[in-house]
């Protein structure tokens, strides 16, 4: 794949940021953020070639039992499409409940990536010899509970869902022991990496310090969904690249469809549907157009793209 030399625009930046940061569920985190680092995460994706994406979120149903939230799959689905197109070996992990929305997903949009399911007995020693033998370049985790400074992870009620998943915060740490770049995406605090906000995610969000994640990204990314930086991280990679790597709204909403046909529920609804948090498709679909729109935007305003050694394979 071929990177363009220069950077994007400070406006496309600002721009960009803006559109992730609108919080339409009203989670009272945001409007106290600073400014996302994406001039560090494209100068480090520049760099990327073998990837790990972390995420799973578990919802516990009325009737007891146990799935994943549409929040997770598609952004991963989206970001892990967008990093093969750019050249990069992808990995998908998650853990059993989240597993067949995964698969669903990236059957969809990119079955060149490889889906690993955490195992539920000892993940430890999985995680410590998986991160080794992938030798990863980067770590992106994208709405994946974080463990909280009690040792363990809470939803956004502030209860205790260790018995749901498998415990991935050794992720963190590992993947920097093997000099990985963590990024991380949430949009309430409790999620992985999201530590980086603990003032202002305990000034601003309910049970907030309770239920944020103890350890913080080397480039946290915080937006009014988690779903949404998958757009938003393909958008620099588009601009970088020099192409159109985002999906169409209609491709978006087939997504959507196939990860609730594989049993994924709205986490806050808890209901089998074309929503994710408590937002209506169109919501969504309308972030995604002006993520579109500015994408293509900037794309007409750079110049060819050039080659970069060091992201050859």
């Amino acid at each position: 794949m071929t990177f363009n030399e220069s950077m994007m625009t400070e406006e496309f930046y600002r721009s960009l940021d803006q559109i992730m940061k609108q919080d339409f569920g009203g989670r009272g985190l945001l409007a106290s953020l600073p400014a996302s680092p994406l001039k560090e995460v494209a100068a480090s994706l520049k760099r990327a070639r073998r990837v790990i994406l972390l995420t799973g979120f578990p919802v516990r149903r009325p009737d007891g039992s146990v799935t994943g939230e549409t929040d997770g799959p598609s952004g991963t689905a989206n970001l892990a499409a967008a990093l093969t197109a750019a050249g990069c070996g992808v990995c998908v992990v998650t853990d059993g409940v989240s597993y067949p929305l995964l698969e669903a997903a990236l059957q969809y949009r990119d079955p060149k990536a490889m889906l690993i399911r955490l195992p539920e007995k000892q993940p430890e020693a999985f995680i410590r010899s998986f991160v080794r033998d992938s030798a990863p370049t980067h770590l992106i985790s994208l709405e994946r509970p974080g463990k909280a400074a009690d040792g363990h992870y809470h939803n956004m009620r502030g209860e205790i869902i260790d018995d749901m998943i498998s415990d991935s915060a050794l992720f963190l740490s590992e993947a920097r022991n093997a000099e990985a770049t963590v990024i991380s995406v949430g949009d309430g605090g409790n999620e992985m990496g999201m530590g980086a906000f603990r003032r202002q995610v305990a000034a601003g969000v309910p049970f907030g310090d309770f239920i944020c994640a103890e350890e913080a990204a080397d480039l946290p990314l915080a937006s009014g969904v988690s779903n949404w930086w998958g757009w938003g991280l393909s958008a620099l990679l588009s601009v970088m690249s020099g192409r159109f790597l985002l999906p169409s709204p209609e491709e978006e909403t087939r997504l959507l469809a196939r990860v609730v046909s594989a049993g994924g529920v709205d986490g806050c609804t808890k209901r089998a549907e074309l929503s994710v948090d408590q937002l209506p498709l169109e919501r969504h679909l309308a972030v995604l157009r002006a993520v579109s729109e500015l994408t293509a935007r900037e794309l007409t305003e750079k110049p060819a793209a050039r080659p970069l050694a060091g992201n050859r394979r």
